[in-house]
């Protein structure tokens, strides 16, 4: 039997390329500003037994977030596909089907167009929701889906949301600059959820 989710968990399964930077403090800083706790892999160290973490993240969040609006091929030399998106939201499923008596929901978000027909069928079922690649859309389709999961209206509109992005993207830029040796990859994940729920807290 898993551990009991955590209420407020979040497992974000998002990319974090500098094209992305823009709606990855988005969707921190928005949770954070919603009294939700993010989690992402990047927050694990180290590369032994990787999966086996991130499983364990899955299940200790009440949630999760799948974007695969950046499912593409990378540049060359490789031109390869970015499967990790896809494999973490199959690792999402299996938990809740695995475990029906504990919750665990899921937002899969795919751009607009339904490209994603063309590489995962299968979720037409689940009927994905899309966003057109903006602040504004991530935000207002993270909020609509939170609120009917949580069965309650949140004080917080998407205004304050969007109002907290630019400052906490300053706050994060300068713990990248001094803690992370200027990668984002480099910053402690604590430090960086600290940062969006202080901003919160000033804006909330």
């Amino acid at each position: 039997m898993p551990p009991l989710p955590d209420p407020k968990g979040v497992f974000l399964n998002i990319p974090y390329d500098k094209d992305f930077s823009s709606l990855y403090i988005a969707y921190i800083v928005g949770l954070c500003q919603l009294d939700m706790a993010p989690h992402l892999s990047s927050e694990i160290p180290g590369s032994g037994r990787r999966l086996d973490r991130i499983f364990d993240l899955i299940e200790n969040c009440r949630y999760s977030i799948h974007d695969l609006s950046r499912v593409e091929l990378s540049t060359a030399p490789t031109h390869a596909p970015r499967f990790n998106m896809p494999l973490e939201l199959g690792m999402a499923m299996a938990r809740r089907f695995m475990h029906p008596d504990q919750d665990h929901d899921w937002l899969v978000l795919v751009p607009e167009g339904h490209a994603y027909m063309q590489f995962v069928s299968d979720l037409a079922a689940y009927d994905p929701a899309k966003h057109d690649g903006s602040v504004e859309g991530v935000v207002f389709a993270v909020m609509v889906w939170l609120s009917i999961r949580r069965d309650a209206l949140s004080p917080i509109t998407p205004h304050t949301v969007l109002a907290s992005v630019p400052r906490f993207r300053a706050a994060k830029e300068h713990l990248d600059l001094i803690g992370g040796g200027g990668t984002p990859r480099g910053t402690p994940w604590s430090d960086v959820v600290l940062a969006a729920i202080e901003v919160a807290r000033t804006l909330g």
